[in-house]
């Protein structure tokens, strides 16, 4: 939680910054050093990862990765250029090599007893929605107010204090794992769905993220609701929070399997989707709460898929590999994220077709998962 609330809080300054009477960027270029930042994150992780797994330990590159990051946020209080490129990659260096390795560590916690992975990983998930939510807020909010080095300043504070907890704790292994019985085949096939619908669903994500954006500043100015303009934006972070309470509970005392979950998942997009089509281009006072009960089902559609991939991938991967797995599950995500991007302008002009485009491919995807789902009962029985 305070890692991603130093990170997501550090993100939501650092264009700011690049734009302002220090640096004084074009925002273009700003929006461009952005894009490589959070670009290059992706291809850390892998580096991370393997250097996790394979040569230093994970636990230990968890520390060295954030006490990078620490360093990566105080150099930027460098007022010049030179602070701004060593902090920015130091941060993608450090982000790197924490992000697979805490992840990986995480789920090794469950793997003697599996069907709790579900609710593990919603918690965790839990944890990374408050602290990006937080960290937005304070650190957002005390650079704008007090100036963007004391932004900096409490990003590489939070940065430093995620890592007490690490410090402390020692490292649990338990030698009653045991390899997973499932045939190879399997596993992969598992695997592989799940870093296609990880992929496919964030790239959806971001289509769609076209159109609840047009909303969000249109009820922004419309709405008789006392909702602060700047908490708009955070209103499908709002929604994750208690719907995430709600699914810890649930899926700690009853078990579906997680194909099931991810099936409802793409089920309630669908839904979520649809809602929104009831919205007409140009919304007025009435739509408001059939937009909040669109987030709402997205919410829902968001718990059962985005913890439940990294639960699957925990399940039928071989352990001693665990980050490196995880760290490619980024790579689906960005390259369809490309692929859909080249459709950005006509989403754009037309935040309309982008929604059909996404409820036709939410429903394709829903009626896979069924079917595989339908087949592995058969299979059981």
């Amino acid at each position: 939680m305070l890692e991603r609330a130093s990170y997501y809080g550090l993100r939501a300054l650092v264009v700011l910054y690049m734009t302002g009477e220090i640096l004084k960027m074009e925002s273009t270029e700003a929006i461009m050093i952005f894009g490589w930042f959070a670009g290059s994150v992706v291809f850390s992780q892998i580096v991370g990862a393997l250097l996790g797994d394979l040569l230093i330990g994970n636990k230990k590159l968890v520390i060295i990765g954030g006490f990078i990051q620490t360093i990566g946020a105080f150099s930027l209080c460098i007022p010049s250029t030179t602070g701004l490129y060593i902090g920015l990659f130091l941060i993608v260096i450090g982000s790197g090599f924490y992000t697979p390795n805490i992840i990986s560590n995480f789920g090794k916690l469950y793997l003697t007893k599996t069907k709790l992975l579900d609710s593990g990983f919603t918690l965790f998930y839990l944890a990374i929605n408050l602290g990006s939510f937080l960290g937005i807020l304070l650190i957002g909010y005390s650079g704008e107010k007090f100036g963007y080095n004391i932004g900096f300043i409490i990003s590489g504070i939070l940065m430093l204090l995620s890592l007490v907890p690490v410090l402390i704790l020692k490292e649990r292994t338990s030698n009653k794992i045991k390899g997973n019985e499932l045939p190879i085949g399997k596993r992969i096939l598992n695997i592989s769905i799940a870093f296609i619908a990880v992929g496919l669903f964030w790239a959806i994500y971001e289509v769609l993220n076209i159109r609840i954006f047009d909303l969000h500043l249109e009820f922004s100015e419309i709405s008789p609701l006392s909702i602060p303009k700047s908490m708009w934006q955070s209103l499908n972070a709002i929604f994750i929070l208690p719907i995430s309470i709600v699914a810890i509970v649930l899926w700690t005392y009853f078990y579906s399997t997680q194909f099931f979950k991810l099936m409802l998942g793409f089920i309630f997009g669908v839904i979520s989707f649809g809602i929104l089509f009831l919205i007409p281009e140009v919304p007025s006072e009435q739509h408001i709460m059939t937009y909040l009960l669109s987030l709402l089902f997205l919410g829902i559609s968001e718990i059962h898929i985005a913890p439940i991939i990294h639960s699957i991938l925990t399940k039928y991967s071989n352990p001693k590999y665990l980050a490196i797995i995880i760290s490619l599950a980024f790579i689906p995500t960005r390259l369809i994220s490309i692929i859909f991007g080249l459709f950005n302008d006509k989403f754009y002009d037309n935040p309309i077709s982008g929604l059909t485009f996404g409820i036709i491919t939410m429903v394709i995807i829903a009626i896979g998962l069924i079917g595989y789902v339908s087949w592995n009962k058969k299979a059981l029985n």
